[in-house]
C-alpha cells in the first residue's frame, strides 16, 4: 500500500515519463534533420513545439516535487521491469513498472504533445 496521494503520484510519474518523451523527440528531430525530406521544416517545427510543451510541463512537475519534498531515482532496470525509488516526505517506497507499460505511456504522451493537446 502506498502512502503517496494520487496527485503527488501523478506528478512523480510525470517526472518519470516526460524525460523519456523528450529523448524520443530529440532522436526524431535528428532523423528529420538528417533525413531526405523535401520539406523538413514543418516536421522540425512540430517537434520543436512539442519539446517546448514537454519541457514546460516537466519544469512544473519538478517544481511541485521540490516544494513537496519528493524525489525519485531509478534503482534497477532489466528486460521486463524498471524499478524506481520514491522518497516521499521522509518515507521511501519502491515501485516496479513493466517496461511495455512505460513504452505505451510514452507513446500516449507523445501523441498528446504532437497534437498539441496540453
Amino acid at each position: 500500500m502506498t502512502r503517496i496521494p494520487e496527485r503527488d503520484r501523478d506528478m512523480i510519474e510525470t517526472t518519470m515519463y516526460l524525460p523519456m518523451v523528450l529523448k524520443i523527440l530529440e532522436r526524431d528531430m535528428e532523423i528529420f534533420d538528417k533525413g531526405d525530406f523535401k520539406l523538413r521544416r514543418p516536421y522540425l517545427e512540430l517537434i520543436e513545439e512539442a519539446m517546448k510543451a514537454v519541457q514546460k510541463d516537466l519544469k512544473l512537475a519538478k517544481v511541485h516535487l521540490r516544494k513537496e519534498n519528493i524525489s525519485i531515482a531509478e534503482v534497477e532496470r532489466d528486460n521486463e521491469f524498471t524499478k524506481y525509488s520514491f522518497y516521499y516526505k521522509g518515507y521511501e517506497e519502491f515501485h516496479s513498472y513493466f517496461n511495455p507499460r512505460l513504452r505505451n505511456k510514452c507513446e500516449e504522451l507523445l501523441k498528446k504533445y504532437l497534437k498539441n493537446e496540453n
